[in-house]
């Protein structure tokens, strides 16, 4: 069994003194302070004097090596033990052939496959606890929202689509119903009453309805409380005119 030790470091590679300093302060109140966490980059050491971590490069493995604590490009803070590993040297090295396979230099991202998610899968396979959560807490957070962000986002999308399809099937029904009675009140004029057909007060009731569903479709602008109670008192008043018309008809029809 070998005892498999968490290092931790400051992120202080920025290339600006002021700029590292922040990122000190910024631990130091988060972790330090209030304990939530902070901008760490971790490392792994397991059989020998080597720390083992993962970082960006352009080509080839980002797995890396280098003297425990001592890596040059942070400022060193701390280490934790994390427990004891059943694997033997074979199979750490076994381990960590498998793993430079599997995280090359430029599928790092800072958010959700850096550092610290590589010794999380490390200590998963060394058989050891995972790192503690405020390591990584603020790639975790940053990760998060970046989700939520962008399933928002996706919903927002599905939602538009299935608006417009909506919208679409309506305007062909409306406007299907709408050709059908045009076709049926024209078919009408000047032609003999079969068994079956529309006499004319029906016809006249069905152009009124042809008349209101083209109006539907080709007005864009929704119709006021007050537009809609004009256009029914003109509708009735128009529907009454018809009945009297016709009832004149039937009287001038039996003298």
């Amino acid at each position: 069994m070998a005892e498999v030790v968490l290092h931790i470091y400051d992120v202080t590679n920025s290339g600006s003194e002021k700029t590292n300093n922040t990122i000190v302060q910024i631990n130091r109140f988060f972790k330090d302070g209030i304990g939530l966490g902070g901008i760490f980059h971790s490392a792994i050491q397991v059989y020998g004097n080597d720390e083992w971590s993962y970082g960006y490069c352009e080509q080839g493995t980002g797995v890396f090596s280098c003297p425990s604590g001592k890596n040059p490009m942070y400022t060193y803070r701390e280490k934790i033990v994390l427990g004891k590993t059943d694997c033997t040297i074979f199979m750490v090295n076994q381990i960590l052939r498998e793993l430079s396979r599997e995280w090359p230099g430029h599928t790092y991202d800072l958010l959700s496959k850096n550092c610290n998610h590589f010794c999380d899968v490390l200590c998963d396979r060394l058989g050891v606890p995972k790192i503690p959560g405020w390591v990584n807490r603020f790639a975790h957070a940053g990760d998060t929202a970046l989700e939520v962000a962008g399933n928002t986002a996706m919903r927002v999308k599905q939602a538009k689509t299935e608006l417009v399809s909506a919208s679409k099937v309506a305007y062909r029904f409306l406007s299907n119903v709408t050709s059908n009675i045009t076709n049926g009140s024209n078919g009408s004029n000047g032609s003999p009453q079969r068994p079956g057909t529309l006499n004319n007060s029906d016809n006249g009731s069905f152009r009124l309805q042809g008349s209101w569903l083209k109006g539907i479709l080709n007005t864009a602008k929704p119709s006021t409380s007050t537009e809609i109670g004009n256009k029914e008192e003109d509708t009735n008043h128009t529907i009454t005119n018809q009945k009297k018309q016709n009832r004149d008809s039937d009287v001038l029809l039996f003298q």
